[in-house]
Formats: C-alpha cells, sequence, structure tokens
C-alpha cells in the first residue's frame, strides 16, 4: 500500500490562486496524484469552518476523481481559517473516520489537528502538530499537547497497528537541520520538543525514513519561505514524518521525502509499506 502525506499550506492558494508558488503547488497535487497512493494526508489547508467550497471540490475531483476525502477545520473559540486537515482514501475502501479531542490546552483541540481512519487492520492517522511559535510562547502548552497525542496514540496501538505522518513540528536529532548549532532555542528544535519526539518512539513506534535510510545527512522535508536561498541551498529541516507501529515497520519498502521542486516550505512524504 501506498501513502502520502504534505503540508500544503493553503488548499484554497494551491486550488485557486493565481501566483507561481500556486502554479509550483499544483504542479506537486499532480505529482502527488502520478503516485496512484492508496491514501493521501494533507495539512494545514486553513479552510474555513464549512470546509471545502463547491469550487474546491471541482477541482479536487479534477486532482483525485478516485478517492473520497473527509475533512476537519479549525472552529471557535481558535481562530477561522486556522491549521486544518483532509485525508482522501481510495473509493470503496472501507474506513471509519475520527477528529479526536485528545485534551489538549488552550484552543488546540479546537484547530483541525487530527484526523483518523479506521481501515481494515490498521489505523490512518495525521497529525498537524501545534508550533511553539515565536518567542516559543506556545511551548508549555505544545508539551502538554506532545504528552496528550502520545497517549492517544498509544491507545489506538494497543487496537490495532498504527501508520501516523504529517507535520510534526519537530527536527528529532542534529542530523535533522541543516544548522543545529544555531538553532536549539528555536521552535522545533528546543530540548523539550525533541524530548518529547524521543518519548512518542519509545512507546512502541518507528521513524521510517531513519529505519531505511540510517544516519543519510541532507535529507529536509522543508525550507523556510522567509529566506529566498534556503530552498536552492538546501538549508531545510525534516520535520514531517511517517512512523509506524514497531511490529509492522519492517514491512515498510520507502519511505521517501518527494521532489517539490523549486518550491519552497514543505514537500510531501512517500511511504510504500506491505500490509
Amino acid at each position: 500500500m501506498k501513502f502520502i502525506s504534505w503540508n500544503i499550506d493553503s488548499l484554497n492558494a494551491a486550488l485557486t490562486g493565481t501566483s507561481p508558488r500556486s502554479d509550483q503547488s499544483r504542479e506537486v497535487l499532480k505529482k502527488i496524484a502520478a503516485q496512484n497512493p492508496d491514501f493521501i494526508a494533507l495539512q494545514e489547508t486553513k479552510l474555513g469552518e464549512a470546509g471545502p467550497l463547491p469550487a474546491h471540490k471541482s477541482l479536487l475531483a479534477s486532482f483525485f476523481p478516485d478517492y473520497d476525502y473527509v475533512w476537519v477545520s479549525s472552529v471557535p473559540p481558535a481562530k477561522k481559517g486556522y491549521a486544518g486537515t483532509i485525508s482522501f482514501y481510495k473509493k470503496g475502501t472501507a474506513v471509519k473516520a475520527d477528529f479526536p479531542k485528545i485534551g489538549s490546552p488552550d484552543t488546540m483541540d479546537s484547530e483541525g489537528r487530527i484526523v483518523a481512519l479506521e481501515a481494515e487492520g490498521f489505523y490512518f492517522v495525521q497529525v498537524y502538530t501545534p508550533n511553539s511559535g515565536d518567542g516559543l510562547k506556545r511551548l508549555k502548552e505544545r508539551q502538554e499537547w506532545d504528552k496528550k497525542f502520545a497517549d492517544w496514540l498509544s491507545s489506538l496501538d494497543k487496537k490495532k497497528p498504527v501508520i501516523a505522518c504529517g507535520d510534526f513540528n519537530v527536527a528529532h536529532k542534529e542530523i535533522d537541520l541543516a544548522n543545529p548549532d544555531s538553532n536549539h532555542f528555536s521552535a522545533g528544535f528546543t530540548d523539550e520538543e525533541r524530548a518529547d519526539f524521543t518519548a512518542l518512539l519509545e512507546r512502541g513506534f518507528v521513524d521510517t525514513f531513519r529505519k531505511i535510510h540510517g544516519d543519510v545527512k541532507g535529507a529536509y522535508s522543508w525550507w523556510s519561505q522567509r529566506i529566498s536561498t534556503a530552498k536552492a541551498n538546501n538549508a531545510g529541516w525534516r520535520i514531517d514524518y511517517f512512523l509506524t507501529s514497531a511490529r509492522i515497520a519492517d514491512k515498510a519498502v520507502r519511505s521517501e521525502i518527494m521532489d517539490s521542486g523549486a518550491r519552497p516550505d514543505h514537500a510531501p512524504l512517500l511511504l510504500e509499506i506491505n500490509l
């Protein structure tokens, strides 16, 4: 089976925008569709509370005609048009969708951050983990989120194997970003966030990219848009992951970062696993 995950950074912009970056986003969507995956997970959709509008639905059908999908958006008291996730699955696939509230702090449970699909024999989970923010103003809340998410994911793992993907907003080790020395107090590379990710893995999950590729260097999934040369110089971070339950990790045959061309920000991930 094949799975793809991508932080799209605004589904509306990708589908209807007229900027060069929107054109680049549509090229990435075409690459995703060409892979013919069984499941697709998109994070940071930034849709309104009503979800995909008719124009979005029409365009999604043109990119992904063979898929059904479920979505969750940010709702009050959280900010409008913030975060949000959408999961696609091949038509005819029997799934049960859940949009769990995990008891996280602040408005995080209302920000549309998790979609869980229960399929025959496994759970497919996508997450858009909260960013600790400028000045680490949300780090304390983020740490509580990490613990709640780990507890919840572990509870699923007790029932069926789990495939979990998404933007986890953390570079786990120094090898996972180009400039670790200057980023130890940056959101996404604090000791606290890294320790929480280690704790998640220790609950019985495996980073499939590292399992397959070992300590390969220079493999990143995100490059800052604020630094115009970041993508060209490969000054990136690996903050997007495909995790699996440890008991099925050996079944993963591919775990790759897809080529997103010149487009900055996130690149999609691909997992192929023999379930």
